[in-house]
């Protein structure tokens, strides 16, 4: 096989561009990169060993120990998400409290700690009517300017004290949304 030495390839107007066949592996020399799209900046937190929290009063949550964190974006002392990149990001939040005496508890996915309103596109929140020891998740888009929008968790319960466990993967991870 010969070496082509090019320095840009372009489809034909209207067509696209291929690359090998199907099947075929396409590898990059050493040292090389790729900027290909992907789905970053993106993280998930856990916590680590529970949290107490009140009753009838919203609580940040201390998501404070990160699985990853490709763009080094979610901080473990403030428990907020500030990406770096602008665009929309799918977020997803999982709790599993551990209180007795609930009647309704709200999980909160707020956009610049917002705290009035509970709108789109500013929070994501979900209501449950729980038993005992039950697990919430929220999942939803908020979109990020990509310098100063952050994005943190709040859990309200009424009727109970308790905690939200770290033993049962109570976690919050975003990414971002290719081509969206």
């Amino acid at each position: 096989m010969g070496t082509i030495f090019v320095d840009n390839l372009e489809p034909q107007s209207g067509t696209s561009l291929t690359l090998g066949a199907s099947g075929d592996t396409i590898a990059l020399a050493s040292g090389a990169s790729q900027t290909l799209a992907v789905n970053t900046p993106s993280f998930l937190a856990y916590i680590n060993s529970g949290q107490s929290i009140s009753n009838n009063t919203f609580t940040v949550v201390s998501f404070d120990t990160e699985l990853y964190d490709t763009g080094s974006c979610y901080n473990t002392s403030t428990y907020k998400f500030t990406p770096n990149v602008a665009g929309k990001y799918f977020f997803t939040v999982k709790i599993r409290q551990e209180v007795q005496g609930i009647s309704n508890f709200q999980i909160r996915i707020e956009k610049n700690e917002e705290t009035s309103s509970y709108t789109f596109p500013n929070v994501i929140y979900y209501n449950n009517r729980p038993f005992n020891y039950d697990m919430g998740v929220v999942s939803g888009i908020l979109e990020a300017n990509g310098s100063t929008d952050n994005f943190r968790v709040r859990y309200l319960g009424d009727g109970g004290t308790g905690n939200i466990s770290a033993s049962f993967g109570s976690f919050f991870s975003a990414y971002r949304i290719i081509g969206a």
